[in-house]
């Protein structure tokens, strides 16, 4: 599988990640097959948060083997120091890892995350502490709003961030291109989430997918139109949705990568005509 530098670090990454949603709920047998699946498959960039359930458990046994060969990305929704620090420690038990490769503010949202984490006793204090001592080798951000990722960015040195970079919300919904353009700029790693999804789902429509609060990509065909529209903007790489079909196919599309041509990329604005984008969110 392709990897591709993570902004101005040395890190080489796999544009395809393996998200620790795929192990949410799943027995300790499942989680061991799918990461060591995963490794054959050339993947070297695992993401996790506590706010995934179980996940931390089963992914840390799974990735204990070869943790020394992989990229581990983890997250926190703290955004002050002290809560911050503990549930790192937490993190770290349940990863049965000694450091973190990479550990992001969790989904910044607001302004209020903003002041919080870089004021006087913020989550930041504890990532460049836990920096400073090893414990963690880079920081990161995962954010669902632009103009919160964007002040975030003003404010802080970061070495990634990661959020949603998929052909409806670029199209349809007018979001992701100052993010990307801002980060560009800075040099930073670009990570991307909801590659593979669709559309936002109806109020009264049923879920297909549990781990999956939107509707994903329906055919292998749609997903791959999808997951290549993402890789061929300038990111490192890529989240799937948190089922094994869609990492499968992830992996499948990214093993024969090749950039959109520009008639791809014109089916790829027809395609997202009349699809309800994921972002940016209606509260916003």
């Amino acid at each position: 599988m392709e990897r591709r530098v993570l902004g101005k670090t040395n890190e080489r990454l796999s544009i395809v990640g393996f998200g620790g949603m795929l192990v949410r709920d799943e027995t300790q047998e499942t989680a061991n097959r799918l990461v060591a699946q995963a490794i054959e498959r050339g993947v070297n960039y695992f993401d996790v948060a506590p706010s995934y359930g179980n996940a931390q458990e089963r992914l840390g046994p799974a990735l204990k083997s070869y943790r020394q060969d992989v990229f581990l990305a983890c997250k926190t929704l703290e955004r002050f120091k002290g809560p911050a620090i503990a549930e790192l420690r937490e993190s770290l038990r349940l990863l049965q890892t000694d450091y973190i490769d990479l550990y992001q503010f969790h989904a910044i949202s607001t302004a209020e995350d903003v002041a919080q984490i870089t004021g006087a006793g913020g989550a930041l204090e504890a990532f460049e502490a836990a920096r400073r001592d090893g414990v963690i080798r880079y920081i990161g951000c995962s954010a669902h709003s632009e103009d919160a990722a964007l002040a975030l960015l003003d404010r802080a040195e970061l070495d990634s961030v990661l959020y949603p970079i998929n052909y409806v919300c670029w199209h349809q919904g007018q979001f992701g291109r100052r993010l990307l353009e801002a980060a560009r700029q800075r040099g930073m790693g670009i990570l991307a989430l909801k590659a593979m999804a669709r559309r936002a789902l109806k109020d009264d429509e049923t879920r297909i997918w549990s781990k999956c609060w939107y509707a994903p990509a329906e055919t292998f065909e749609e997903a791959k139109l999808a997951l290549r529209f993402t890789l061929s903007r300038p990111v490192t790489a890529a989240l799937t949705p948190g089922h094994e079909q869609f990492f499968r196919w992830a992996c499948d599309i990214a093993d024969a990568f090749r950039p959109l041509s520009a008639a791809e990329e014109a089916l790829a604005v027809e395609h997202s005509a009349g699809l309800q984008p994921l972002f940016p969110l209606q509260d916003e």
